[in-house]
């Protein structure tokens, strides 16, 4: 977990570096960015089931051993796109770490306060390496920004070796299956409309070529639904999606990480290309955030325990949509005053995710039995990679289609990006009407407990 966040926030700060060391454009830089999230995203769902089958010991240790083959060889290569294959990989890699190590968790508490604190510990070391990937993303930068991906590599190392020894060995499911057609269809679904959103405002978003691909993209999605529906041991088991909670908590992830991984994003190239900030002044500059989710997240357990996990939600998003809003009307200066004009959007952001995180990982596997973990893990972790990857393509194919330059940037002013800063803000309201909406039909139904919810406690054999 400190790792996963420890990457995101190196590399985003070192976007800028690497375009202009690489002669990557816009639409170039946020494949370094989804790259990560789409592999990750793609596989998260075969990569919990994975751990349900073969066991999590095994699948933990070999998953790590690769994400630090790959952490190594991003920071050697001299090409673009053989650095977004590395990317790739290594979101592959974390798809198998990610769901496996939470399914750690929820297997290893039991429902209620322990597990609500183990999941806010686990919160804390996300934000920590967030966090520390900030200022060590300002500082590798200066240096040179191959460092940001070489520097994971001692770290994984040093988890692999106390996942060895540490985590205890279990025994893998009696019976199951993977489904590797659907996981096929899935990742190359996400991949290919990722690819189609992107790409349409430079090729026209009723160019021939642009429809094709959005009508492929979507048979393969509608083909994997229908894997789903008649394979025996599926990669999602739909059964889980009736379940109203299970639902809105991976909505509020798409919301969560959709709308902050796009404005960090659109951040990150503002600051640096508009403003001239140096990236360590940036990094510092959104710290707040980060230091308020360490420092928040330990606490958050005891507000689960006495307020539920919806109200946290509803709260978090309220905070984000405020943050996005704060800053469409006081960030167009163009010499912004910090104190006044950006760090109260840090801190409402820094406030969302610490109320969110939490509350979301644990609405999303409440009530489902062990052998299902791995797949709830998986599937609210899908949620926030493959909404956030989709929204970071739509936002970027807003930024580019303002610019007339060759590479997408533009004189990269703030009216620029002001297309992409209400579509995020848009994304985090949708999210809190989502969970108000839970929130109003739990006091209409006066506490009654959710439908179907004892059909997760032992899960279909086909």
């Amino acid at each position: 977990m400190f790792l996963d966040g420890l990457d995101v926030s190196m590399v985003g700060i070192a976007l800028p570096s690497i375009g202009t060391e690489l002669g990557l454009s816009t639409t170039s830089l946020q494949w370094i960015v989804n790259g990560y999230v789409l592999g990750y995203g793609a596989l998260l769902l075969l990569g919990g089931r994975t751990a349900d089958l073969l066991g999590r010991r095994r699948v933990f240790l070999i998953a790590l051993a690769v994400f630090a083959v790959a952490s190594l060889v991003g920071g050697l290569v001299d090409d673009g796109m053989l650095l977004i294959v590395t990317r790739f990989v290594k979101g592959v890699a974390a798809a198998f770490t990610a769901p496996t190590a939470l399914s750690i968790l929820t297997t290893t508490f039991r429902e209620g306060p322990a597990r609500n604190k183990a999941l806010s510990i686990f919160a804390v070391f996300g934000a920590s390496g967030y966090s520390s990937g900030l200022i060590l993303g300002g500082l590798l930068t200066s240096a040179g920004w191959r460092w940001n991906f070489l520097m994971p590599v001692p770290l994984a190392v040093l988890a692999l070796v106390a996942g060895i020894a540490l985590i205890p060995r279990d025994r893998p499911a009696d019976a199951g299956g993977h489904d590797l057609a659907g996981a096929a269809t899935l990742t190359a679904g996400m991949l290919l409309a990722v690819y189609s959103v992107v790409s349409a405002p430079e090729r026209g978003w009723a160019d021939p070529v642009t429809v094709v691909l959005f009508v492929l993209a979507v048979t393969l999605l509608a083909a994997f639904v229908a894997i789903e529906q008649r394979i025996a041991h599926p990669l999602v088991r739909l059964g889980i999606l009736r379940i109203g909670s299970i639902v809105r908590a991976n909505l509020a992830i798409i919301a969560l990480f959709g709308s902050y991984l796009s404005f960090q994003f659109m951040l990150t190239i503002y600051f640096q290309a508009a403003l001239g900030w140096s990236p360590l002044r940036m990094a510092l500059a959104l710290l707040p955030a980060g230091l308020i989710v360490a420092f928040g997240s330990p606490y958050m357990s005891r507000v689960i325990d006495r307020y539920g996990t919806q109200r946290p939600i509803v709260a978090a998003m309220v905070s984000l949509s405020t943050a996005y809003v704060w800053f469409l009307a006081a960030g167009g200066d163009p010499t912004p005053n910090y104190a006044a004009d950006i760090l109260p959007s840090v801190l409402l952001i820094g406030l969302g995710f610490t109320l969110a995180f939490s509350a979301i990982m644990s609405q999303a596997t409440a009530g489902v039995h062990d052998s299902e973990q791995g797949l709830a893990a998986g599937l609210v972790q899908t949620s926030g990679q493959i909404g956030g990857a989709v929204v970071l393509a739509a936002t970027t194919a807003f930024v580019t289609a303002g610019s007339h330059s060759a590479d997408g940037m533009g004189a990269a002013t703030f009216d620029q990006f002001r297309p992409g800063l209400i579509l995020v803000t848009g994304i985090a309201f949708a999210g809190l009407v989502v969970m108000a909406l839970g929130v109003f039909r739990r006091r209409r139904d006066d506490d009654e407990p959710e439908p179907v919810e004892d059909e997760l406690l032992e899960p279909a054999v086909s």
